[in-house]
């Protein structure tokens, strides 16, 4: 078994709990008390996020909707609003989407939904101990990060075992993007600290930003077993945002490496 040849995730436009938060952090915290009362699953896409859709869309079908190999052949979608209201609006010819609830974004618990000075007032403690370890922190009564990996390995597997021959294409979430690219590309712990604790903007993941991983050499055509190849495609960003393509190196360490991480944490107790 192996991986889709090519395999196509999307972020979902700007939501309303993505705006509402934004406007928090600067102090406005009226937009976020209104989404108290409802489920993050059910927060639909802001005008902005509906544009971004649409250029998502056509960035989409002008490059998966040509030639010979014409679209995809499985479509997923996150089971919240806002990711499939973002597919609905890609209009991609002729498709049918799989809606999965493996692909529902990250629960944060109980800091869900809260005015910026309620969240730290209350979990102030809870929000300092993410820094020092994102990757198997859990949010109050929420989710781990690594147990949001656990949920994604079970969508490679269906992958895995029903489209290795495939075209795919998920739309999704912020949080569950970074779990794939966890997997897909065997990114330690210590890497996933860098990148989620980065103040640098090609370090994080926007609003309709596409991951595009393909097991096919971009440069000489030839099929590989694994997705060795990856590119990242921000369509809402004028001028276009694009890597280009990148070769996926999966760490492996010696003896001494993994000695050289230990060394990082000073013990307490000996």
């Amino acid at each position: 078994m192996a991986l889709p040849i090519d395999l196509v995730l999307v972020r979902h436009g700007e939501s309303e709990g993505n705006a509402a938060k934004r406007l928090s952090e600067q102090g406005s915290h009226g937009a976020i008390e209104t989404l108290r009362e409802r489920h993050t699953s059910r927060y639909r896409l802001t005008k902005k996020g509906r544009g971004q859709a649409l250029k998502a869309g056509e960035w989409i079908r002008k490059n998966f909707f040509t030639g010979e190999q014409y679209g995809f052949d499985r479509c997923y979608v996150s089971e919240y609003i806002r990711a499939m209201e973002t597919a609905a609006l890609l209009q991609l010819p002729c498709v049918k989407w799989f809606c999965d609830f493996y692909l529902c974004e990250r629960d944060w618990g109980e800091l869900h939904a809260l005015p910026e000075e309620e969240r730290w007032e209350k979990f102030g403690d809870a929000l300092r101990m993410k820094r020092q370890e994102p990757f198997f922190w859990i949010p109050p009564n929420g989710e781990s990060f690594a147990k949001l990996c656990h949920r994604v390995d079970r969508v490679l597997d269906t992958l895995h075992r029903e489209c290795s021959d495939k075209k795919v294409i998920i739309v999704c979430h912020g949080e569950v993007m970074w779990a794939f690219r966890v997997r897909l590309e065997r990114m330690s712990q210590q890497r996933f600290r860098e990148l989620n604790l980065s103040e640098q903007k090609k370090d994080k993941i926007y609003n309709c930003q596409i991951f595009h991983y393909t097991r096919r050499n971009p440069h000489t055509n030839k099929l590989m077993p694994h997705a060795h190849w990856m590119r990242s495609v921000r369509p809402t960003k004028s001028p276009l945002w694009d890597t280009e393509w990148q070769e996926i190196s999966r760490p492996r360490y010696t003896n001494e490496d993994l000695l050289e991480i230990v060394h990082s944490v000073s013990p307490t107790v000996q």
